[in-house]
């Protein structure tokens, strides 16, 4: 299945059915009164969050969503019926934004919410709502109002409570198939992964969390180049991130150099990216450099990064202290968001 994170659609809500002008017309009832109904509203365009989803594939090929229109009045006030609501389903984590205006519409966390993208325009009121002691046979009835057309920009985060970032071939989908069921393609050039990979890692029993893979950043990544500008932000909703390193390929000259690269690229794209929570992890422990490069990184690495974890994804050494200490993490991440919402309030 092709990933597909953004998309652009258009979205017209029903337009409102007319109001009726009618009169009673029956045999021996003298002068009958105005009875046209009202139009029908129209529909309106909802998105609905939908957990089977994973991709906006399905609305890359349609573009444009119409509701149905309100039907018009009739006489013998009849009321028009209300149209047809049209109903799109994006995956959970979906971020609507109305194209151009910039302003965001919603922001679908949880499976089943939804949100209505578009409304649709009020039905015209019938001849019978006119009538008054100066004007007992109206004559005329309202049209009804056109629905909203609009124009949006939809965008997939990934909801995943860690994220794993590192510059390219650093370890970071074979680290996913290590510690999860999740098969991500492996191969030893550069850009391997061109999609986010996701993983359900347990750690314990009856405990798990999400783990997402995101594809290799390099230096200059904030302004698009590679593939990091564009799968940045499916790191903003994680929790803690896991920073892989190839111990192999440390500088003995500058241990931290590709450690600071890949987070200078998270503060340039976002500042709030470069504050979560890290744990660093050195990669390929089973090559004799990287045990001995990774004493350089351990000595130099400031003191809110330690400890770092030394495994070998390859191996599987060092995976399940890893697993229980990302588990423990976490656990320490929402128990200080929950006491931050207490002391809010919320």
């Amino acid at each position: 299945m092709k990933f597909i994170d953004e998309v652009k659609i258009k979205v017209k809500a029903g337009d409102g059915g007319r109001g009726c002008v009618s009169f009673r017309r029956e045999k021996f009832v003298a002068r009958g009164g105005p009875n046209g109904g009202d139009g029908g509203d129209g529909g309106d365009v909802v998105v609905v969050a939908d957990a089977q989803l994973a991709t906006l594939l399905d609305l890359r090929y349609q573009k444009q969503y119409r509701a149905g229109r309100g039907e018009h009045g009739r006489g013998k006030d009849q009321y028009g019926k209300r149209g047809e609501e049209r109903i799109i389903a994006v995956p959970v984590g979906t971020v609507i934004r109305e194209a151009g205006a910039g302003e965001l519409l919603a922001d679908l966390r949880a499976a089943g919410e939804r949100v209505v993208v578009a409304h649709g325009g009020r039905g015209g009121k019938g001849n019978a709502h006119f009538v008054s002691s100066t004007n007992r046979s109206p004559r005329h009835a309202q049209p009804g109002l056109p629905g909203e057309e609009k124009e949006l920009d939809i965008e997939l985060r990934l909801l995943a409570d860690v994220g794993i970032i590192g510059l390219p071939n650093a370890g970071k989908s074979t680290l996913i198939a290590a510690i999860s069921a999740a098969r991500p393609k492996i191969a030893e050039y550069p850009f391997t992964t061109l999609v986010p990979n996701l993983g359900v890692v347990s750690y314990g029993e009856g405990r798990s969390f999400v783990v997402a893979d995101i594809p290799g950043l390099i230096e200059g990544a904030h302004r698009g180049e590679g593939l990091g500008h564009k799968f940045l932000k499916h790191v903003s909703r994680t929790s803690l991130l896991i920073h892989m390193i190839d111990a192999s390929k440390i500088r003995e000259e500058d241990p931290l150099a590709e450690w600071r690269v890949v987070n200078r690229e998270l503060e340039l794209f976002d500042p709030a990216l470069a504050e979560k929570q890290q744990i660093v992890v050195a990669n390929k422990m089973d090559l004799p450099e990287g045990r001995e490069k990774f004493q350089l990184l351990k000595n130099l690495l400031p003191a809110v990064f330690r400890p770092a974890c030394a495994v070998s994804a390859v191996t599987g050494k060092g995976m399940q202290e890893l697993k229980r200490l990302i588990g423990a993490r976490l656990e320490q991440v929402k128990a200080a968001k929950g006491d931050e919402h207490a002391a809010a309030g919320v």
